[in-house]
């Protein structure tokens, strides 16, 4: 860095500093608004503040012998002052820099994730942020059951063991709605599996949705919205597995692609279950533990604590009441895409 550019930033201290000295007074705001302004324009000129602060004390010291005796212990006082003004415009000037920097990266990261800003824009300021949008990028999105922002400690701690671990890979970390976000190339799939691991924990049980790589700036996006998707998939399908991925979950948005043939298949299949004792919620649960345990009664049974007896009588109940046997593989396939369209609209508790 240039001398010529340093010392600009000392301009008039040393008269500052000598007439204060000399003459005992304080130093006026006139002159404190100078050093602020100085200090403001050694920062925004990316000089650190400690050699800057180096610099005003050797000039101090080149100034001394000059000043009276009397004066002297007064002047102390004055490199005091006037190094503290010079300190605080470079420390205003540096919070404003990260302010800037922070509103850069939150609008960076919403056009990004949203897709809302042109495209060559966003290449652009990509590689700034550690990406190269040229290649594909998968995005994992972390869920707690309180809102995480980029204060919060999970994030901080997240952060420190991901760069730790993967300091020098293409990695950039954000929230958004109060959620973590991790977005990575899309060939780096440890890197994921060990955010979501990291996530789970930190968050104390939050869960993870991993979206498939896609290519370009709006692969980004589109991976983004997968992971959100798997999210919410696990929400009212009320999936309880820490990590979600995506490429494991298509089968429901196909499923609910067309939402009057999956509402037509509950009603016409699930229906008649209304007529039952207690309602049809009772025997919808009996069928998603008998489905989700691989159609062993056993371990259905102990799932919804009851004996296998009595979830045989309510299988063999469903049996009578809509005609279809859980037991029978030809009928299995449509009572089980029934209940899973039964979950993603909330029936029975919602009317379809």
């Amino acid at each position: 860095m240039a001398e010529t550019g340093d010392d600009d930033h000392l301009a008039g201290y040393a008269e500052i500093v000598r007439d204060a000295g000399a003459t005992g007074r304080r130093l006026t705001r006139a002159e404190l608004e100078s050093l602020r302004a100085q200090g403001e324009r050694a920062a925004e000129a990316g000089h650190g503040l400690r050699t800057q602060v180096r610099r005003h004390l050797a000039a101090a010291r080149a100034i001394w012998p000059t000043l009276p005796f009397s004066g002297s212990e007064h002047a102390l006082a004055v490199v005091e002052h006037a190094i503290d003004a010079f300190a605080e415009g470079h420390e205003r000037a540096q919070k404003l820099a990260v302010r800037r920097e922070e509103a850069a990266r939150r609008e960076f990261i919403d056009d990004l994730l949203y897709g809302r800003s042109d495209v060559g824009r966003i290449i652009e300021r990509a590689e700034r942020f550690g990406l190269l949008l040229s290649h594909a990028h998968a995005v994992a999105v972390a869920q707690a059951a309180t809102p995480v922002d980029d204060t919060h400690p999970a994030t901080r701690q997240i952060e420190q063991v991901l760069f730790a671990r993967f300091g020098e890979r293409r990695i950039l970390l954000a929230t958004k709605d109060g959620r973590l976000i991790c977005i990575v190339p899309g060939d780096q799939d440890e890197i994921l599996a060990f955010f979501a691991k990291q996530a789970h924990a930190a968050t104390e049980g939050g869960q993870v949705a991993i979206g498939r790589a896609h290519p370009g700036a709006g692969g980004v996006a589109h991976s983004y919205e997968e992971a959100l998707n798997a999210l919410d998939l696990a929400a009212r399908l009320h999936l309880g597995e820490p990590v979600l991925r995506a490429a494991d979950l298509l089968v429901y948005p196909v499923l609910t692609r067309d939402r009057q043939a999956m509402t037509d298949l509950v009603r016409n299949t699930l229906g008649p279950l209304r007529e039952a004792r207690g309602g049809a919620k009772p025997l919808v649960d009996t069928l998603t533990a008998y489905f989700d345990s691989g159609c062993v009664a056993a371990e259905a049974a102990r799932r919804l604590s009851l004996s296998v007896r009595a979830l045989t009588y309510r299988l063999d109940r469903i049996h009578k009441l809509t005609g279809t046997n859980p037991a029978d593989p030809m009928h299995r396939y449509t009572l089980q895409t029934a209940v899973i369209g039964a979950r993603l609209l909330g029936w029975p508790e919602i009317e379809v």
